[in-house]
């Protein structure tokens, strides 16, 4: 293992956590790491250290250095319980490893979080994606639309990122699945539970699907982890589609709104009649799209901007 990957995940890793263990959060190991990096150390590094040299050297006080070392004092056994999911098929990447999605870190930056437990061909990360997010509760007319248009994105080449949910992420999926298309799913529940599902299995080993999760593999369902993981669906993509969502309310509508205010990426929402909701993530950027779109993510931004230019050059 990588020493600076070891070092992350002895510090962050919610796996092996007994009484007095505090993993360190994501925003708590972004400011460790600025620390060490000021000090010209690199993560590896803490395991040379006496607490003493650690203390001083990074000016932090005794309970967070008491924190740290009660953290480093697990390494073996968290070293064991890697070892363990990696007999089942998961595994670890953090920001220190090159597998780690790359999309991620050059799109979310220093928001991206520090481990991801991973099940699949991690290789799946260097293709291109669109994203599909919508309700839970779908209509026919919903389906058709959704497996429609993923018909249209995997023909241009592109695959499929989701949450896994049910719904319009499970639609999307299977029609990738259908089509041959790779699919990059973000978890917000349970890794160890989904990979014993026999469709999953199948379509891990077929190199196919590729699962990625912020959390330990037998965490259940986390409301802010799936509020959360629908940024890394908008950063994986190459532009996401909205097929329903509603008005000021759920996951969906959050993560859509969240990803017009930093532009992740292109943005497009079906112009359905009676979808108020996606009636008003039109109205505050979203590309409208209709069954008569092609797929083709780079023309609709392109035409946009080059609408948006014309517009802005008659108040020049």
């Amino acid at each position: 293992m990588n020493p600076n990957s070891n070092a992350i995940l002895t510090l962050c890793s919610h796996l092996c956590v007994g009484n007095g263990v505090m993993p360190l959060e994501p925003k708590e190991w972004g400011e460790l790491a600025k620390l060490l990096m000021d000090a010209s150390l690199q993560p590896c590094d803490i395991f040379d250290l006496s607490r003493e040299d650690f203390k001083n050297t990074l000016s932090v006080s005794d309970e967070y250095t008491d924190r740290v070392f009660r953290l480093i004092d697990r390494n073996a056994s968290l070293s064991f319980e890697l070892s363990t999911l990696e007999n089942v098929g998961i595994t670890a990447v953090t920001r220190a490893d090159k597998e780690y999605p790359q999309k991620l870190k050059k799109v979310l930056g220093n928001n991206c979080p520090p481990i991801f437990y991973v099940a699949g061909d991690i290789s799946l990360l260097n293709h291109k994606y669109i994203g599909y997010v919508g309700s839970r509760t779908v209509s026919d007319d919903d389906i058709e639309f959704t497996k429609n248009t993923v018909t249209k994105t995997t023909a241009l080449g592109y695959g499929v990122v989701s949450g896994g949910a049910k719904g319009i992420d499970t639609v999307s999926e299977e029609r990738a699945l259908e089509l041959g298309a790779p699919i990059i799913e973000y978890l917000s529940d349970s890794m160890m539970k989904k990979i014993k599902k026999s469709n999953i299995i199948k379509a891990v080993a077929n190199k196919k699907l590729l699962l990625l999760s912020v959390v330990k593999p037998d965490a259940g369902f986390n409301v802010g982890v799936a509020m959360m993981r629908n940024r890394y669906i908008y950063a994986q993509s190459s532009g996401t589609v909205v097929v329903k969502t509603e008005l000021n309310k759920g996951g969906t509508w959050a993560g859509a709104v969240e990803n017009l205010k930093h532009n992740w990426c292109s943005e497009m929402c079906w112009d359905k009649n009676g979808y108020q909701g996606n009636k008003a993530l039109i109205e505050k950027g979203a590309i409208p799209i209709n069954n008569d779109w092609n797929g083709d993510v780079e023309s609709l931004e392109k035409q946009r901007n080059n609408d948006s230019g014309e517009q802005l050059s008659l108040f020049d």
